[in-house]
């Protein structure tokens, strides 16, 4: 297993392990602090043009499998843990995190400080980077990151979105029996796909919609000519602030201001948080207390693992934790 670098804008740098494919990645570094479903979060169209760091210590502990996607395809543009599991048990699993990732060519990096890692992004913002094991120098890799264009502007919806309408019927899931077919349809919905995950469409036709699912590009014309019971429009990747094609047009269509939540729910009355009474004082409570206070724990000094400079330098972080 060779050795991978994960490089931010700032100059922040990480050794670590290769993961999955070998070569490079960029993107936005991000973390989700999710315990499982890592699968998911993998074929979460919403990820596109992104790094995901996993905040929890072991990933890849139950594998992946051919059922639990969200999409027609992993979407990441590189993915972060502090341990990736060599060993796949679940009686569901048909490969390995790492075999799942080389197969899509998605690097990864693993054996890092994802501590570290999260509270820096936590404390500076999610910022471009480069997940690479290739390069050997990290120098070349900041240069390359802080030369990245970002996501700002970029119509990532386009790139995730449906070629070409399909209709979905796949219902729920059930541990015994699988995906069970889905009940008579009592609605029609059309679905906008902006990035949309797998099983909204399963909880729609769950509950009885007939769901057509169509690009994001598609003119309200063509979507009102299906004559729907309702129009869905999806979630998906990109910066806040950047409407898709699909929502400004559907916005003029039902008459709703740029100001307004479509779909909002009515107006909620304004709350009034009053002050509490002060707690009852207890008899003798005061008195139980020393007179110079509680004792304060005392501290000691955790050793936490290195981070390397790109200079090739180590150091070492230290925490204070309670003495319990």
């Amino acid at each position: 297993m060779s050795t991978a670098w994960l490089v931010l804008r700032d100059g922040r740098t990480f050794r670590g392990r290769s993961l999955g494919a070998v070569g490079e990645g960029s993107g936005e570094v991000i973390f989700n602090t999710a315990m499982q479903g890592y699968q998911e979060i993998l074929t979460d169209p919403s990820y596109r043009g992104q790094i995901v760091a996993m905040t929890y210590p072991m990933i890849g502990n139950y594998g992946v499998n051919d059922e639990d996607v969200e999409s027609r395809r992993p979407w990441v543009n590189g993915f972060i843990v502090k341990e990736a599991s060599p060993i796949a048990s679940n009686f569901r699993a048909g490969a390995s995190l790492d075999e799942y990732l080389g197969r899509h060519g998605i690097v990864g990096i693993q054996d890092i400080d994802t501590r570290a890692l999260t509270r820096h992004l936590r404390d500076h913002g999610a910022q471009d980077g480069i997940v690479s094991s290739v390069e050997t120098d990290p120098r070349r890799l900041l240069d390359r990151a802080r030369a990245l264009p970002g996501l700002v502007g970029r119509d990532l919806v386009a790139e995730v979105t449906a070629a070409t309408p399909y209709a979905w019927s796949e219902g729920g899931w059930e541990l015994a029996r699988g995906y069970v077919p889905p009940p008579a349809p009592r609605f029609t919905v059309v679905a906008y796909d902006c990035g949309i995950k797998f099983n909204i469409l399963r909880q729609l036709r769950a509950i009885g919609c007939d769901v057509t699912v169509v690009p994001a590009s598609t003119s309200t014309a063509d979507v009102l000519a299906r004559k729907p019971d309702g129009v869905f429009l999806s979630n998906g990747p990109g910066r806040e602030g950047r409407d898709h094609r699909a929502e400004p047009r559907l916005r003029r269509r039902a008459g709703v201001g740029d100001g307004a939540r479509m779909g909002a729910d009515a107006p909620q009355p304004q709350r009034r948080y009053l002050r509490r009474p002060p707690a009852p004082r207890v008899a003798g409570l005061l008195r139980a207390v020393p007179p110079r206070g509680l004792a304060r724990p005392s501290r000691c000094q955790l050793p936490l693992p290195p981070f390397h400079g790109l200079d090739g330098s180590e150091g070492r972080l230290t925490a204070s934790c309670p003495n319990t």
